[in-house]
């Protein structure tokens, strides 16, 4: 089991999560599309060779963004990457994935 955590800005939230539940994010025991949210503001200054989605290179940018955490199965960790990657705006998404253990 997985614990994914990613930064999605306010007018992708519900895209985004619809397709990591899609691929099989989201669920414990007998619950689906399961996920903890909490607004805050991202940063970032896009460099040279980038394309972003937000903003225009070398100018800091900040942003209204959704800090979403959600388990995931081991089997379904793959699918939902690359969901994630398919569905979010940024070229670039920040997201980490933490093992969980189950004593």
């Amino acid at each position: 089991m997985y614990k994914l955590t990613v930064f999605i800005p306010d007018a992708a939230l519900e895209q985004v999560k619809s397709a990591l539940f899609a691929a099989g994010a989201g669920t414990i025991g007998n619950y689906e599309q399961c996920c903890w949210q909490v607004q805050g503001t991202g940063q970032f200054m896009p460099l040279a060779g980038s394309h972003p989605n937000i903003g225009t290179q070398d100018t800091l940018e900040t942003v209204d963004e959704w800090r979403v955490e959600m388990v995931v199965a081991t089997a379904h960790i793959k699918p939902v990457i690359e969901a994630l990657k398919q569905a979010h705006p940024y070229e670039t998404p920040a997201y980490d994935v933490i093992e969980v253990l189950d004593f």
